[in-house]
């Protein structure tokens, strides 16, 4: 296995595997969306997450809303499937948060945390009560909840709360209500992004840490592993359909950077 930290009373290996590219969320054209979904079968994501267990992760990230991704959570769950899941959620197919809350949990989710355009718009409003009700219901199962966002300032004001147990930090604030809508990837975001995750005490993921594939892995990896804190992970959409053996070859490079 790879490297793990204990992430709010869970063993999670430093890297975990995302789900974008299984939901066609490539956040570079509709092409390549497009491209995405027709490679991801289930028989495909499922295999990819074998492959993920093979070479040494244990934990999986996927959202709540894309229904072939739910469907094929669910089958690979309960048919046995090792990896433990912490799931992004979001309302969009339910209309209500918390209906959504009890259907990630009824599937096994292990942790959750809500989709960071949520989040960053209850910042923008300063909603503490909705927040905090979403964040009450999910802790009502006994799982840990946390908060995703695109950048610093929505993070920075949920842990000013003393709300959430933990933080998926973005690398970039590609498509938030601070830089403008539409996708746009800044390197001046990466640092302060790194620098966020360090000033917050409570475990991190970062996602997005390759700028859905405009940066080489391995750089990302070295940039992260050496900016963010001992306790924090990152989770990595890998899209096999680009090259077979990316799981693999990710995990190894993980393995080789926090060796060095």
């Amino acid at each position: 296995m790879l490297p793990t930290v204990d992430f709010c009373g869970l063993n999670v290996t430093r890297l975990i595997i995302g789900a974008n590219p299984f939901g066609g969320f490539s956040h570079q054209s509709k092409e390549r969306n497009e491209e995405m979904i027709a490679y991801h079968t289930p028989e495909r994501i499922k295999e990819t997450w074998a492959r993920a267990e093979a070479a040494g992760i244990n934990t999986m990230i996927t959202n709540n809303e894309t229904p072939h991704v739910v469907e094929t959570v669910r089958e690979y769950l309960s048919d046995g499937g090792a990896l433990q899941w912490i799931g992004q959620i979001s309302s969009r197919t339910t209309d209500d948060m918390l209906k959504s809350i009890d259907i990630a949990v009824e599937i096994g989710c292990k942790a959750l945390y809500f989709h960071g355009g949520y989040v960053d718009k209850l910042y923008d409003a300063r909603d503490e009560k909705t927040l905090r009700s979403w964040l009450d219901h999910a802790r009502s199962y006994g799982i840990p909840a946390g908060v995703a966002g695109h950048s610093p300032e929505a993070h920075l004001w949920v842990d000013s709360l003393d709300v959430a147990d933990f933080h998926a930090v973005c690398f970039f604030r590609c498509g938030s209500l601070h830089h403008g809508k539409g996708l746009k990837f800044r390197l001046e975001d990466f640092p302060a992004a790194a620098e966020c995750m360090r000033k917050i005490q409570k475990p991190c993921i970062g996602y997005k840490i390759m700028a859905s594939g405009r940066i080489d892995a391995q750089m990302a990896f070295e940039y992260a592993f050496k900016f963010i804190k001992p306790t924090d992970v990152v989770n990595v959409g890998m899209h096999r359909g680009d090259k077979d053996d990316m799981v693999e070859e990710n995990a190894e490079l993980v393995c080789q950077t926090l060796s060095d």
